[in-house]
């Protein structure tokens, strides 16, 4: 368990798996496995009768979002996000990481039809970006993970935000309305957990968290919101304490399996000038949209919060951060999904880019991390925490 807790084998899991879903749907048993995928279970009478792969992305993500959600609590009440001093700097860079990559994306698909896709490109891995930082940045400053990490946090949230906003039609407000009072009983329970995972307190809140997925499924708000809701209301010990038990599940389950189903995509037999824009705009707005985007951002937010941030990070620094920030992954794998719902074809082209846009910045983040990393240990061989 605690090796999949290592932030270096989570990120090495997640693209093995993305890796064996291509192959394997570029193999004769491709068509095998995406009848599997596309196959229907649940009860019909409670709306839940969903493929394999709506199953993986409504349900088993909403693991993944739950965490997340307490991880950004925990950053905004007592973390690196707990005051607008420490928050103002990441806070800049991720809003300019999301919005640079969306024009760039919109510049693209301009006139083609797909600029809905434009969320796509916004997105940071949490998981792969600290992976390849611990991977390659043996001797970085500590400050460094916590910038990655503040930066990483506040585009989740938006991302929330961009998921609850702009992929909800007509939600069903009766259903919400009961899915409020779930949350409430669940935050309710969680109080009187006290920091312990057993007991009828802890069952009982497992069958209110489910209930609560059903409700915002059935809402037509994605159903991974329910997670991010139950997540940032649950009491904070108990919260710490489930979120490290959920956390080998995540990394070595949930996370692998949503990447292997997304990325089950046959590799399209046209020239490269027949692919859409929309697979332009993700292959390019991802590694150099969020490079300029996050280092931009950085800059601004370093001239604005230099004398009040705790945290300073210089322009080189900056740029490190900025060219891991390209690695989308999960939460761009599912926009696409999202955004792509009605075009088979496009939304296979846009798991390609997202895997294409995302490898260039593993390996340009990867090279700039060792880079840093180097020239950190040959100036200060004894002086910071190793960001790894």
């Amino acid at each position: 368990m605690s090796l999949i807790r290592s932030e270096r084998a989570a990120a090495g899991i997640l693209l093995g798996a993305a890796v064996l879903g291509l192959v394997v749907a570029n193999t004769p048993f491709g068509p095998v496995v995406q009848s599997v995928k596309d196959a229907q279970l649940g009860p019909a009478a409670l709306h839940l009768q969903l493929s394999v792969g709506a199953w993986i992305s409504d349900g088993l993500l909403a693991v993944f979002f739950f965490i997340v959600a307490i991880e950004l609590r925990h950053e905004l009440t007592v973390g690196e996000l707990s005051s607008w001093r420490k928050a103002l700097h990441p806070a800049i860079a991720a809003l300019f990481g999301v919005a640079v990559p969306a024009c760039i994306f919109l510049v693209f698909a301009a006139g083609s039809g797909f600029q809905n896709g434009w969320p796509i490109p916004t997105a940071t891995d949490i998981a792969f970006a600290l992976g390849v930082l611990a991977v390659f940045g043996r001797g970085l400053p500590h400050r460094l993970r916590v910038f990655l990490l503040a930066l990483a946090v506040l585009d989740d949230l938006i991302a929330i935000l961009i998921i609850a906003v702009f992929f909800t039609r007509n939600p069903n407000l009766v259903d919400l309305a009961v899915a409020a009072v779930c949350v409430v009983a669940f935050w309710l329970l969680s109080r009187m957990l006290r920091g312990r995972l057993r007991g009828p307190v802890a069952v009982l809140m497992v069958l209110v968290g489910i209930l609560t997925w059903m409700l915002v499924h059935d809402s037509g708000v994605h159903a991974t919101i329910a997670g991010v809701a139950l997540g940032l209301v649950m009491s904070r010990p108990p919260a710490r304490a489930t979120a490290h038990a959920l956390e080998p599940w995540s990394n070595g389950v949930v996370l692998p399996v949503f990447a292997f189903s997304a990325a089950l995509v046959a590799v399209p037999a046209v020239p490269i000038g027949g692919l859409s824009p929309a697979f332009w705009g993700i292959l390019v707005a991802l590694p150099v949209g969020k490079l300029i985007g996050i280092t931009l951002g950085g800059w601004i937010g370093g001239r604005i919060g230099s004398r009040s941030s705790g945290q300073p990070t210089g322009m080189l620094d900056t740029l490190v951060v900025a060219a891991l920030g390209g690695i989308g992954f999960t939460v761009s794998l599912l926009m696409n999904e999202l955004a792509f719902a009605h075009s088979d074809v496009v939304r296979d082209e846009g798991v390609l880019a997202v895997l294409l846009g995302s490898s260039v910045s593993i390996v340009a983040g990867g090279i700039a991390v060792a880079l840093l990393a180097k020239r950190y240990r040959r100036l200060h061989p004894h002086h910071e925490r190793s960001a790894a």
